[in-house]
């Protein structure tokens, strides 16, 4: 199992919308969901060429504690299974 946190969803999305746009996020942006289902896309995309089979979650709420324990109050943002193309 991947575990990947994005540890710089708001400077990657302020770099895309520029400074006005960096104004809108948390307000009407948010940024680690946007960021997440732009990766979600490309790993769904090289899954498929690589003819893997996966389950991908974009969840809110896990947070890494340190290097060796993960907090899990869990809430599924999106779910997309990846099948034989």
């Amino acid at each position: 199992m991947l575990i990947i946190e994005v540890t710089n969803a708001r400077e990657v999305v302020s770099r895309r919308i520029g400074r006005l746009g960096s104004r809108l996020i948390g307000k009407v942006v948010d940024a680690e969901a946007q960021v997440e289902k732009a990766l979600i896309q490309e790993l769904e995309n090289a899954f498929r060429d690589f003819g893997i089979e996966a389950r991908i979650y974009s969840v809110d709420g896990p947070q890494m504690l340190g290097r060796s324990h993960l907090e899990i109050p869990l809430q599924v943002r999106e779910e997309r299974e990846v099948g034989p193309g």
